[in-house]
């Protein structure tokens, strides 16, 4: 019996960490882009077409969200003439590295196609 409450708490308490991350990237950058009409997959293509792999794409991305600006943003000119330069991210280092994992997991190309 006490096996089994204690497995049940492992689990609990893995599923709680694994939802606090993925709610990381949903709070801050899935309600961000909701609301500016921005698509996350056009925005996560737009990255890997300029970064072309999982670790510089993070890095540049994470220097962005750090210290945006038109010259270091992964999206076209004609972007900024319909929106504006976002303000730099109040995230953590580690909840950035969190947010940034999941957004990789979730629009990655490799191991999604179906």
């Amino acid at each position: 019996m006490k096996r089994v409450v204690f497995s049940l708490l492992i689990l609990i308490g893995l599923g709680m960490a694994l939802s606090a991350q993925t709610s990381i990237f949903d709070r801050n950058c899935v309600s961000c882009h909701r609301r500016e009409g921005v698509s996350l997959r056009r925005t996560f293509m737009n990255a890997l077409l300029i970064y072309s792999g999982e670790q510089n794409m993070k890095a540049g991305l994470k220097y962005f969200l750090r210290h945006p600006s038109k010259e270091t943003s992964v999206m076209g000119e004609e972007y900024f003439r319909t929106h504006r330069l976002k303000a730099p991210t109040t995230l953590t280092d580690s909840e950035l590295d969190a947010a940034l994992d999941t957004y990789w997991q979730r629009y990655k190309v490799i191991g999604n196609l179906r």
